[in-house]
């Protein structure tokens, strides 16, 4: 019986990023339109006109393409928050020309938002390093500027709400990052501890067939002598005998440590039936293999075949395992969107640990990936 569940696990951190990226996006969408209508309405005097129209059209063209991030829901782009820094430091520094005077002293001027947006997707975007440095630049820059504008005003106050919104997102991520990273060692653990499971069951659901039949088998012996079949001493009866003996005293003797051999092809058959939201096409080679061995194609084929179902952009996927050269070589091919291995962020442990790192360190072991334009082919190979 197939245990229930999926033996895939995704990785928290890749999740944190995508939820972020996209709840981050549809705020800055929001915030930079409503700046938008905010700077329409509070256009009076000193406010420029030629100064106002250009700004205002490159902050709703950069505005559009959080829109399209926020629609696609695809990851945030490292250049388009260095653009949005950049675009918000610019807009600090010509507030004289955008900004009416009694907005720069309530504190409430369009700009004062975008400052605060900036921080905002700097600090959920990078790592403190990076997000630290813009988020003291956007600061300074907005207190540069209110006083360019108004040489009287003060500037601590906002100077220190902005610093305090820098503080508080950089610790908010530096806490949730930390916190996914912990989920991901412990998904990891629990995806590595249930395909362990599974070929534990499939291994003693082996030997119970071997013990089953070894019981047949001498039952049946020990019935023909007891209905009296040989009445004399038989060859035939004494080779059975011999057999049977020959067998208990394997099952007998046969060490803990060197369990028995798992069906390779009923164990990804059953990983291949779990991939989630994936038509996974298989042609299997019967092959039986060591327990570790076996576990370790089940980890590898996992990953792949879930990476397929989460990037490749496709449906359907192959698995083969065959005979060559002599070892065991079993593939994952889909016909999606490739990628460049050599690229990948560090996050994306199911690469390198769960396929290349899991393969190459089993003896006689190995695994290749190849990609391109026309899909990405994950080949494993394990020599006796």
């Amino acid at each position: 019986m197939a245990l229930s569940g999926s033996t895939r696990y995704d990785s928290a951190t890749r999740q944190l990023d995508q939820a972020v990226a996209r709840t981050g996006a549809g705020a800055r969408s929001a915030v930079g339109s409503v700046a938008v209508v905010a700077a329409l309405f509070g256009a009076v005097p000193p406010v420029s006109a030629a100064w106002l129209a250009p700004v205002l059209a490159v902050h709703l063209v950069w505005t559009g393409l959080y829109i399209r991030v926020f629609w696609r829901k695809r990851p945030l782009p490292h250049w388009l928050v260095a653009g949005d820094v950049a675009i918000t430091v610019a807009l600090c520094l010509a507030q004289v020309h955008l900004v009416a005077t009694e907005t720069l002293v309530t504190g409430s001027s369009w700009v004062h938002g975008a400052v605060t947006m900036t921080i905002v997707m700097a600090g959920v975007t990078w790592r403190p390093a990076l997000a630290i440095p813009a988020g003291l630049l956007l600061a300074a820059a907005f207190a540069t500027g209110v006083r360019l504008a108004s040489p009287g005003h003060g500037v601590l106050g906002p100077l220190g709400i902005h610093l305090v919104q820098l503080l508080a997102i950089v610790l908010l991520m530096t806490l949730l990052r930390r916190a996914a990273r912990s989920a991901d060692a412990f998904l990891r653990q629990s995806a590595r501890a249930e395909i362990s499971l599974i070929v534990e069951r499939l291994r003693r659901e082996d030997e119970l067939r071997q013990v089953g039949s070894i019981h047949e088998t001498a039952l049946h012996t020990l019935t023909m002598v007891g209905l009296g079949t040989y009445d004399e001493p038989s060859p035939t009866l004494r080779a059975q005998v011999a057999t049977d003996l020959a067998a208990l005293e394997r099952l007998r003797d046969q060490p803990g440590a060197d369990p028995a051999p798992i069906a390779l092809d009923t164990l990804l058959d059953e990983v291949a039936g779990r991939a989630t939201g994936l038509d996974v096409h298989r042609r299997l080679t019967p092959e039986t293999v060591p327990g570790e061995v076996a576990e370790r194609f089940a980890r590898a084929v996992t990953e792949a075949l879930a990476n397929v179902a989460l990037h490749a952009g496709v449906h359907e996927a192959e698995l083969v395992s065959a005979r060559r050269d002599g070892g065991i070589l079993v593939e994952v091919a889909d016909a999606g969107r490739g990628f460049d291995q050599h690229r990948l962020p560090p996050d994306r442990f199911g690469v390198r640990g769960s396929i290349l790192d899991t393969m190459r360190s089993l003896p006689n072991g190995g695994a290749e990936i190849s990609s391109g334009d026309r899909g990405t082919r994950v080949s494993l190979w394990w020599r006796p």
